[in-house]
């Protein structure tokens, strides 16, 4: 414990009460003997970056504890599912930074239920760099995350339905096999028709009233 605390750069009594708060995980013990590894020094040390960005400690421990609820890596991104997706590996820090005092509990939670992030160790996968970098520049727009969240999985339904049209279609007509390599006249059909919507509401409402 000594010597944790050193690495660390806390005092023994800081570290006994990150214990207590169950801000750490226990060591593993030998009979009388309690051995601490680089996990715990990495999450006292995001512990301590937390704590200068300004969150509390009663702020970070439910962080804490929904990060080590939340799903693992493996489970997020699957094994040898194909995507065109870019995952993104990122400090607790770093999502904290990204999304400004916007990195609560309750949003790590919906993200993570959505499977937008998973857990691989103590860092944090954000399963789409594109989802994360739009999601991190509407809040910067000043639109709250949760509302984010909600709207995304709002979107999520109707892709859901708009990839089981596309899918349904090339199976009548092509071998299923052909789905992902037509999956790009998919998406351009969608990002189109999302394009002319958007000229019909700004056309409709041109001051944004």
């Amino acid at each position: 414990m000594e010597e944790l605390a050193r690495q660390a750069g806390i005092t023994v009594r800081t570290l006994r009460f990150y214990r207590e708060r169950k801000l750490i995980a226990p060591p593993r013990r030998e009979g009388r003997i309690a051995w601490y590894d680089d996990r715990h020094l990495a999450r006292l040390r995001t512990i301590a970056a937390l704590l200068e960005r300004g969150h509390t400690l009663n702020g970070i421990a439910e962080l804490a504890e929904a990060f080590d609820h939340g799903r693992d890596v493996g489970d997020l991104l699957g094994v040898g599912e194909p995507s065109e997706e870019t995952p993104v590996r990122l400090t607790p820090e770093e999502l904290a930074d990204r999304f400004a005092g916007e990195v609560t509990a309750e949003n790590l939670a919906a993200a993570m239920d959505m499977g937008y992030l998973g857990a691989d160790g103590d860092a944090i996968v954000h399963i789409s760099r594109r989802l994360l970098d739009v999601s991190a520049a509407l809040v910067r727009e000043g639109i709250p995350l949760a509302e984010v969240l909600d709207a995304a999985h709002r979107v999520r339904r109707h892709a859901e339905s708009l990839a089981e049209l596309f899918a349904d279609l090339v199976g009548r007509h092509a071998c299923e096999q052909e789905l992902h390599r037509l999956r790009p006249l998919a998406k351009s059909a969608v990002e189109a028709e999302l394009s002319l919507a958007l000229d019909r509401r700004l056309r409709a409402n041109p001051k944004g009233d």
